[in-house]
């Protein structure tokens, strides 16, 4: 049994929370069926760094590969001899943050952006098709759709919305979905800004002013759920419920500005590898919090896949920790007896970002604590 590694290349098409997710799609070079960029492991690389080489080979893109796999697929793989033989994929999410004019295998190859259904149905192998359709929201239109109590009584009985009226003497709800998925869009933007900063080169200022933007936008949100939270009569959640999550997640985009800010206080414009793998993976994990909230709206029909989500975030976190703890032991190693102030300015960036990568696993403990009261 032969392995290889590759990544699922993947952007959204607009700036919006609910932006549908793009897959991008290479094909092979020798029957040209759509497949994602793949290839066998480099030896002394781990294995998401190997499968990223393979993406800017194959598809000229660069981005955040996440350290964490997404799953795997088989496949026959051809040999040179004619033979064939199964072959294990592990699947890597790459966040594209640049796509190339100009790569090794252009001419060899064609790249293209598909929809997730579209994608999905490209490709021939079933596990990778299940792979794709895993990584998007599933009937994310229809998880969203809240039906009010006069909607339900329409649908129940057939009464006119002529009698609309009424509503208006329900008492106040609040808008505090609303203002969850807002703040999710910041968590996205802030740790897509944040990966392009650990990929170092040009746009360092932009980079660390993105941050910043977000994590003014976040203050005014949170500021508008709690002042929602003591003049609204009807509650989606208990108070404490409601505080506790949205806190968690402004805990995420403050350390993302703390870490934004310790770069631009020691100077630093270069990341230590396990600094960018640790990038990828709040990359991954706000896009995968950003799938979360707006399922929160239909928490007892989403349980299930809520739960998987956060089970992922989890585990990332996890995975962080293990890089962390791997990257602190190289610099000690090879920095620390050479220059000790730089030692103990890297080991401040570790901790910056595992600050974040553990505020999304608070995120994701408090969805599971809705998910346990309301399913």
């Amino acid at each position: 049994m032969a392995s290889q590694i590759a990544v699922l290349p993947y952007r959204a098409s607009s700036p919006a929370l609910d932006a549908p997710v793009q897959i991008m799609l290479v094909t092979s070079r020798g029957s040209g069926r759509w497949v994602i960029p793949k290839g066998n492991p480099v030896a002394k690389l781990p294995p998401h760094a190997s499968a990223a080489i393979e993406a800017e080979e194959e598809a000229g893109v660069r981005g955040a590969a996440c350290p964490t796999p997404l799953g795997t697929y088989r496949y026959r793989k051809q040999q040179r001899s004619g033979a064939t033989v199964w072959t294990d994929v592990e699947v890597f999410p790459f966040a594209v943050t640049e796509e190339m004019s100009s790569w090794k295998e252009q001419h060899q190859r064609e790249r293209r952006w598909f929809t997730m259904a579209e994608a999905a149905e490209a490709v021939d192998e079933p596990d990778l098709r299940a792979l794709i359709r895993s990584f998007g929201a599933r009937e994310f239109r229809a998880a969203t759709q809240v039906s009010t109590i006069i909607d339900t009584v329409v649908d129940k009985t057939g009464v006119s919305h002529m009698f609309s009226w009424f509503q208006k003497l329900l008492p106040q709800q609040g808008n505090f979905f609303d203002l969850f998925e807002r703040h999710a869009a910041t968590l996205v933007a802030g740790a897509d800004a944040l990966a392009r900063l650990s990929q170092g080169g040009a746009g360092k200022e932009g980079h660390i002013r993105e941050i910043n933007e977000r994590e003014h936008d976040a203050d005014m949100i949170i500021r508008e759920v709690l002042h929602s939270v003591r003049r609204t009569f009807l509650l989606p959640f208990d108070r404490s419920a409601i505080t506790d999550l949205i806190a968690s997640m402004d805990d995420a985009i403050d350390e993302m500005q703390a870490t934004a800010g310790a770069v631009e206080l020691y100077g630093i414009d270069a990341f230590e590898p396990e600094m960018r793998d640790m990038a990828a993976i709040i990359v991954d994990a706000a896009r995968l919090t950003a799938e979360a909230i707006p399922l929160l709206r239909r928490v007892a029909d989403n349980g299930v896949r809520l739960h998987e989500l956060t089970e992922r975030i989890v585990r990332m976190e996890g995975h962080a920790d293990e890089i962390h703890a791997s990257g602190l032991r190289r610099i000690y190693k090879e920095v620390g007896p050479k220059d000790p102030l730089k030692f103990v300015v890297l080991q401040e960036m570790f901790k910056r970002l595992e600050r974040v990568v553990d505020r999304f696993e608070d995120v994701a403990n408090e969805i599971d604590g809705l998910v346990i009261d309301h399913s």
